[in-house]
Order: structure tokens, then C-alpha cells, then sequence
């Protein structure tokens, strides 16, 4: 593997440097570990090195000295950066209370050609990749560089927020290459600028710089969900440190709270209120950039958040760029768990329901994914287990016509009842167990169990029975050719003059497709909600 060739046509940055400051820079002779100049009002000016920070004169920073700079770049934007047309060298200032700009901090902005040697499979599988790294690591650059590379073989959209990825003015810096690159305005309308990429230039990739807010973690869970590859960097050093992000940790699925009845508790050694992953991570990869030659990856995103919180140890992949370019690279490695440490909880990616409290112990295995309402439904044998088929259900806020429905069609013998006294199990909905009302708190304090099911529909009341039973059933529909079939109901029923129809909630995989469909019919639609209620609007312009 050959050297990295690095482009940062340092010159720019220095002409617009009061010259005695610039000189000094020169002198030092190492522009290849140059990070910055810090010039503040009253006090002697810096440079930033890879290795440590450099005073460049005795005298103190001037009012002349900052105007000189500022007259010479371009406008600075809502988040104080600024640059110089056609580089990509960032200045950001800081203003006192009366709006003055009373200090600078001079970046060097570098195109490296290379810097993506080391994960260029990664860049090239068509995952998602969410990079994390301290400020100054490389994150940027590696950005810029996995842009440039996938533009020769795939449409490329870079939504560049404050001109990093593709430099100042209107024209990119050629850096980026074939790839395209959208301006934001300002950096609180970012979420807006992703969307439009994706509805208006059909992309295939987008590039996103610094995900940092709740509306950008959205925006970028429905660009995955169509389909996209996305590819962005984000505040935080570690997985860890992101898990602990209110704001980000839905970028990996996010983190609930689950209580675990008394005697699953006991089985797994654990306490009874433990930590799980949510919903399905945005990002299917994870790079984490300890410096510019060295990398820990996770490959699988939703794995490491799930050992994680189970307390496993985990050591992830680790990729080195040795001194003549060549690339090193040490294996994953998992510490088992020791009995009583950690969550001891594998969270579920997709769940249905599942019991919360109860004296049966064991919490009923839910379906991967939810299993549509079927045409015919025939029950082909029960279980071993010896479940009984008559059980007394006291349903809080379930539609009772369609359990009894459902029940009947399995051959199953539901009684339901008014009294919580008389009932062997206790079906509501999310919402609900939620808001703990006095009847739910009652069940627990009894040890019934409690089901929970997402929302009040025939599939999920039968996803329940066939699960609790533990019954075997056939010819029942393919979840796809079922979300299918609604998403092209839906976009008949827009077509003919509906304003919207919001679908069933569907796994993220499903989405994309349902998003695909309504695309090639020349209709919007947007994710809505979070997992495991997330769903699709379809609608006009």
C-alpha cells in the first residue's frame, strides 16, 4: 500500500496571515502535521502541531491584526465559519457580546488522497458508516476522500453544512470529485438539506458532516430507510460515549428501560430493571478514529450495543497504518460475561410484545417481525408445552371483537372478562402500560402477567395467541407481499384524491421498499414515530 498524497495548498491560508506570523509557519518546515493558528485579542498568537502548540511572536494579537484576516475571507455564516474560495481551510470566529469578532482559529483543511485505503471495503459494501472522533482527528477528510471514491461509480450527494467537505464558494473544491455537494444555509435547517437530497437528486450515497441534533438523527434514520447509503460523522469518541448521547443514541437504536418479571430476573443473575437497544440502528457500521493511522471498528453496530448492554466486554476490530503504508489489522474479541454482571439483557430489535411482570417467569418469544393478517389460517399442531387453550384474558384498551375473532379462527377457546380478579393474563397496548394507570400497577402487585402489545390490531392480537400458544400455522402471508399490497393500496387511494394515508408500522428493511414504491409512483412519503411503531405517510407535493 503506498503513501498517502496529501493536497492542502497551504499557501492560501498563509497569504492571508499578517505577514510576520506567516513567515514564522514557513520556517517550522512540518506543514504535514500543521493543524492551526490561534489568533486572540490581547494575547500572543499560536500554532497547533500534531505534537503540541507553538508561540509564533512575542506581541500580542491586535484589532488590525483580526481585520486583516476578516476583510480577506468570506462571509462568516450563522455558526461563525468562514473560509477561502475554492480550499479547504476553515476560519471560525468568536465574537464578544457586542457582535465583534475578537478571535480566529485558522484551520488547515487537507485533502488526503488515500486516507480511505485502510476501510475502502467498508465504504465500498454499501453499509452505512457513522464515523466518531475527537475534533482535528480526520473525520472531515476521511469524508471528503470516501466522496470522491464512490463518485466514480455511484450518485453522490454531499449535504455540506459549513462548506468543510467541499470548501468555500460556490464552485466545490475538486477534492470531492465527480460527487456533488448541496450548501446549508444555516446549520439548523441541516435536516431540511438531507431530505431534499433525497427527494429531489436521486442519490445513492449522501455525505453528512457532524450529526448533532434530533431532527438530524431523524432525517438521517428515513435517508437509510430508503435505501441510501449514508455516510456521516458525529460528536462522541467512543460507542460508548454515543449510547450516553440522549440526542444521538438513535443513530444505534437507542436505549429503554425493561422490567423483567421476578424469576427471569433470578435465571439471568441480574437486577429486574435492565437497559435494552430500542429499535434498529441507523448506521450498520461504526468507526471509531483514535488518530489519523489508527481505527476501531465495529462491524455490526447493533451486536456491540447488544453486548454492551448485556455487560459483555468487548473489543472491537482494530485497523493500524503502519509507517510504509501498509495496513494492520487485529481481530474483534468478545470477554465473556461473568454470571450476575452487566444487563444480562439481549435486546430485542423488532419486538411485538412482551410480558413485563408476572408469576410465569418466563417472557413469551416474540416474532422477528410482525406476521400480516392471514386469507386462511390453519392450525397445524400445539405445542408440547401443554399451554391450555381456555384462558381468561382481561383485554385494557384491546378491541374485544377482534380477540374473539382471532381466537376463533386458531380453535381457541378465549374467555374474556370484566374482573381482573378472574383473569389469568392481562393483554393491553404500549401507550397504555406506559402511562401506568391504577389497573396496571393493581396486575403487578397480584404477579398477573402482562402482555404488551404495539398497537390494537388484528395481526398483533394474533402474533400474541400464536406465540402464547405456541402455535404452529400455514398459509399465512409473507410480511413483504403484505406491506406491499397496503403500500399499493395507499398510493391508489392518494392517487384518486386522498390528502395521506400513514401504513402499519413495518421493520426499517420493509420501509425501504415501501419508500421505493411510492417514489416510482411520483408521490412523497416520510417515516414517522419511533421503533417499533415507526411508519410511513404517503402523500402529494
Amino acid at each position: 500500500m503506498g503513501r498517502q498524497n496529501i493536497t492542502d495548498d497551504l499557501p492560501s491560508l498563509l497569504d492571508i496571515l499578517p505577514p510576520d506570523i506567516a513567515e514564522v509557519i514557513k520556517n517550522f518546515d512540518r506543514d504535514d502535521e500543521f493543524l492551526e493558528v490561534i489568533l486572540d485579542l490581547g494575547r500572543v498568537p499560536t500554532a497547533r502541531f500534531l505534537d503540541g502548540e507553538y508561540v509564533l511572536r512575542d506581541q500580542e494579537v491586535t484589532e488590525e491584526d483580526i481585520e486583516l484576516i476578516v476583510l480577506q475571507i468570506g462571509e462568516f455564516d450563522a455558526d461563525n465559519r468562514a473560509g477561502i474560495e475554492r480550499t479547504l481551510h476553515r476560519i471560525s470566529g468568536i465574537r464578544n457580546r457586542r457582535g465583534d469578532v475578537v478571535g480566529l482559529t485558522c484551520r488547515v483543511g487537507r485533502a488526503v488522497f488515500g486516507t480511505i485505503d485502510i476501510i475502502k471495503d467498508l465504504v465500498e459494501s454499501g453499509r452505512s458508516i457513522l464515523i466518531l472522533g475527537k475534533p482535528g482527528v480526520g473525520k472531515t477528510t476521511m469524508l471528503r476522500e470516501a466522496a470522491r471514491v464512490l463518485a466514480e461509480s455511484k450518485r453522490v450527494v454531499i449535504v455540506d453544512t459549513s462548506n468543510e467537505i467541499g470548501g468555500d464558494g460556490d464552485v466545490a473544491h475538486p477534492a470531492i470529485g465527480k460527487a456533488r455537494r448541496m450548501q446549508v444555509p444555516t446549520p439548523s435547517l441541516q435536516h431540511e438539506v438531507m431530505i431534499e437530497a433525497v427527494e429531489n437528486h436521486n442519490p445513492e450515497v449522501i455525505i453528512i458532516d457532524e450529526i448533532g441534533r434530533e431532527l438530524e438523527t431523524q432525517a438521517a434514520r428515513t435517508i437509510a430507510e430508503r435505501g441510501v447509503q449514508l455516510i456521516g460523522t458525529a460528536h462522541g469518541v467512543t460507542l460508548d460515549n454515543l449510547l450516553l448521547n440522549p440526542t444521538l443514541s438513535d443513530l444505534v437504536g437507542g436505549i429503554e428501560s425493561v422490567t423483567l418479571s421476578d424469576e427471569e430476573a433470578r435465571r439471568r443473575g441480574t437486577q429486574k430493571t435492565v437497559l435494552e437497544r430500542r429499535a434498529p440502528s441507523t448506521f450498520e457500521v461504526l468507526i471509531e478514529l483514535q488518530d489519523r493511522n489508527t481505527l476501531h471498528i465495529h462491524p455490526d453496530i447493533m451486536q456491540s450495543v447488544d453486548l454492551l448492554l448485556r455487560g459483555v466486554e468487548l473489543q472491537p476490530e482494530i485497523r493500524r497504518r503502519g509507517g510504509n503504508g501498509e495496513i494492520i489489522i487485529e481481530e474483534a474479541k468478545i470477554t465473556p460475561q461473568r454470571k450476575g454482571k452487566g444487563n444480562n439483557r439481549q435486546a430485542s430489535q423488532s419486538t411485538d410484545y412482551r410480558p413485563r411482570r408476572g408469576n410465569n417467569g418466563t417472557p413469551v418469544a416474540s416474532p422477528e417481525q410482525p406476521h400480516p393478517a392471514p386469507a386462511e389460517v390453519s392450525v397445524k399442531r400445539q405445542s408440547a408445552s401443554g399451554t391450555r387453550r381456555n384462558i381468561r384474558v382481561y383485554p385494557y384498551g384491546i378491541a374485544r371483537n377482534r380477540l374473539i375473532e382471532a381466537a376463533r379462527q386458531f380453535g381457541l377457546q378465549i374467555q374474556v372478562v370484566d374482573n381482573l380478579n378472574e383473569a389469568d393474563v392481562l393483554l393491553t397496548l404500549k401507550n397504555f402500560y406506559r402511562h401506568r394507570p391504577r389497573l396496571i400497577e393493581d396486575a403487578e402487585q397480584s404477579g398477573l402477567p402482562i402482555y404488551v402489545l404495539r398497537s390494537n390490531t388484528v395481526t398483533q392480537i394474533e402474533d400474541f395467541l400464536v406465540d402464547f400458544f405456541e402455535l404452529e400455522v400455514t398459509n399465512r402471508d409473507n410480511p413483504l407481499e403484505q406491506a406491499i399490497r397496503e403500500t399499493e393500496e395507499a398510493i391508489q387511494t392518494v392517487l384518486n384524491g386522498a390528502a395521506s394515508i400513514d401504513l402499519a408500522p413495518q421493520k426499517a428493511s420493509i420501509r425501504r421498499q415501501q419508500h421505493e414504491l411510492v417514489r416510482q409512483a411520483n408521490l412523497l412519503s416520510h417515516s414517522y414515530g419511533k421503533e417499533p411503531v415507526r411508519h410511513l405517510r404517503v402523500y402529494r407535493e
